[in-house]
């Protein structure tokens, strides 16, 4: 199997803010693995946060080149990948795009789109929210306003002055499901309160109240949360979910966290098995890595997929979020992904 790579950069349609800081671009990197005359696609989508980067990314490509290129059966996917990964490590976005792209070239070869090589029924899949980015109230409401298509917002929040921010959102929406992420941007006296003052503003839930790692002090804010509490950062793979239990009420899955399809399918049965709710999330990322995603939505309670509308210049075509913020999978093969 010959793997090749290339480097892409798209345009967000406003600077997309959260705790951490503000984005005006996404940087990807688009992998391709040629086997017999089919190409299987891929997207890594690296986080500084987790340590990787595009030339990250690149370098792990490099180094599992000769391995892919001595891989005789692209269909003997746990194997594969379980040799990949003992080369590799924790790369979480360089593997969602192998691991992607494996997945892509096995539908295409077979010529079914993975919601169904999965045994999966689309009309399943729960509907998607669309992210509000932290920015001053009055334009976190007009952004309200341009997503009007959508029927649940994802709100960013762990700011300056959150209550204004949410007021402004909620003031724009008054009928709309409201979900706060808070990106690990609260000390645990700020969580118990900002969470109230969520409840207030009748918020579902809240999402990843402090930072990861914090578990006893995650331990405090569960005990007095009046909301659900849904982890992220805090939970990259399955391993991770064990813990979890009694701390949380559900787990966030994104495939640059985890590692890609194989992995995040783990991670679903791990938090069903700890009675924890599920949510698939993502990055900023393209219509390539939002696909490989999407194929496994039918799997979850909760959906946060909307990284590739929050750009404006989408390289790729392909499953999309239709009304409402309705996941769109169609019946083309692999990811169902074509470049513009």
């Amino acid at each position: 199997m010959k793997v090749t790579w290339e480097r892409l950069t798209a345009r967000t349609r406003h600077p997309f803010g959260i705790s951490r800081g503000v984005r005006a671009s996404a940087t990807v990197v688009w992998v391709r693995l040629e086997h017999e005359g089919v190409e299987g696609w891929g997207e890594a989508d690296p986080s500084t946060y987790y340590g990787e980067t595009p030339a990250s990314v690149e370098a792990a490509l490099e180094y599992l080149a000769p391995a892919l290129d001595k891989a005789q059966d692209p269909f003997a996917l746990e194997p594969l990948e379980a040799e990949l990964r003992s080369m590799l490590g924790r790369n979480g976005s360089a593997f969602s795009a192998v691991s992607s792209a494996l997945h892509d070239w096995v539908g295409k070869r077979v010529g079914l789109p993975l919601w169904k090589m999965w045994g999966l029924d689309p009309n399943a899949a729960p509907a998607s929210s669309f992210t509000i980015g932290i920015d001053e109230p009055r334009v976190m409401a007009e952004k309200v306003r341009e997503a009007s298509g959508y029927s649940i917002l994802k709100v960013k929040l762990g700011s300056d002055d959150d209550e204004a921010r949410l007021r402004a959102v909620r003031d724009a929406a008054p009928d709309k499901v409201l979900r706060i992420d808070a990106n690990a941007g609260w000390t645990p006296r700020q969580a118990v309160d900002g969470i109230a003052m969520c409840a207030d503003y009748g918020v579902e839930f809240v999402e990843q109240p402090l930072p990861p790692h914090r578990d006893k002090e995650l331990a405090f804010v569960r005990a007095r949360a009046a909301l659900p509490l849904i982890v992220d950062e805090s939970c990259m793979v399955a391993t991770d979910i064990p813990r979890l239990s009694g701390l949380v009420d559900g787990i966030n899955i994104k495939l640059a966290k985890c590692g890609g399809p194989r992995e995040a399918v783990r991670m679903v049965h791990a938090a069903r098995a700890c009675g924890l709710s599920v949510m698939l999330g993502c990055m900023l990322e393209t219509t390539l890595g939002i696909a490989a995603a999407a194929q496994l939505a039918p799997l979850v309670d909760y959906a946060d997929l909307d990284g590739a509308e929050l750009l404006a210049d989408d390289p790729f075509t392909g499953p999309h979020l239709a009304e409402n913020g309705r996941i769109a999978l169609p019946e083309a093969p692999g990811l169902g992904v074509s470049r513009r």
